[in-house]
């Protein structure tokens, strides 16, 4: 809540601008999803250097050429789609729970991106956003939606991916972008300003080929597994260069 607070302050004077741009940006006739995006990451960037939070990216070069495709990233917070705002290059639209929906700047974010809202606690409405996913990924449309189905409370520990959430690139038959978030917890969920880093790792898509003759719980398994595999290594990379400095340092 501080670092949101500290978010606003230092924009205090273009807050009004850029929450009118977004709203503008979803209201439009003339709609055009490149525009929109632009405009929210300009707004992204602006309040993640507001806050104090450096985003940084690996594997951007793993993201698919051609649209069409869908992020499966671990699930941390409301600050998760932040991060993939200022470090995509490419206009993605993502699905989001009920409850966090109406969220103040998040729900105009919802509407410029045309992402989807879906309520876990009503299966059939559930359904029918895997199967408008689908549709619409086939049409060449990106997005990103949490499998986790909650964030998970626990750093940077994984809770089970639900294999429903896999349907909808099954369906399309498209690439999936495992995603690995780490550190994305710590800007709003910790009761702190001090800045902070989040970083993001695209991982190499899994292609149709490789996932088709699999079940959505073996390849919700097969993406958890690949992530938590990239945050250890990240993890044991990090402690290894520190654990350099302070020998060397002796």
């Amino acid at each position: 809540m501080k670092r949101i607070i500290l978010m606003v302050l230092r924009l205090f004077y273009k807050v009004p601008y850029y929450m009118f741009g977004i709203w503008w940006q979803g209201k439009r006739k003339d709609y055009d999803l490149d525009k929109a995006y632009a405009f929210v990451k300009k707004v992204t960037k602006a309040a993640n250097r507001a806050g104090r939070v450096t985003i940084e990216s690996h594997g951007v070069e793993n993201i698919p050429k051609e649209n069409g495709f869908i992020f499966f990233p671990n699930h941390q917070g409301l600050f998760d789609v932040l991060v993939f705002l200022e470090s995509c290059p490419v206009p993605f639209s993502f699905v989001i729970k009920k409850e966090a929906s109406q969220v103040i700047l998040l729900k105009q974010v919802i509407a410029a991106l045309r992402s989807i809202v879906i309520d876990r606690e009503d299966i059939r409405q559930s359904l029918e956003v895997i199967n408008r996913m689908a549709e619409e990924v086939k049409k060449g449309r990106n997005f990103l939606i949490f499998a986790e189905g909650t964030r998970s409370k626990m750093g940077n520990q994984l809770l089970p991916f639900k294999g429903g959430t896999f349907k909808s690139a099954v369906k399309a038959k498209c690439p999936i972008v495992p995603c690995a978030l780490i550190d994305s917890f710590k800007p709003f969920d910790e009761n702190s300003i001090a800045p902070v880093t989040v970083k993001l790792i695209y991982l190499p898509p899994i292609y149709y080929e490789e996932y088709a003759a699999m079940k959505t719980p073996e390849i919700a398994d097969m993406v958890k597994n690949r992530i938590e595999k990239a945050i250890s290594d990240y993890e044991n990379e990090n402690s290894s260069v520190t654990g350099r400095k302070k020998e060397s340092n002796i």
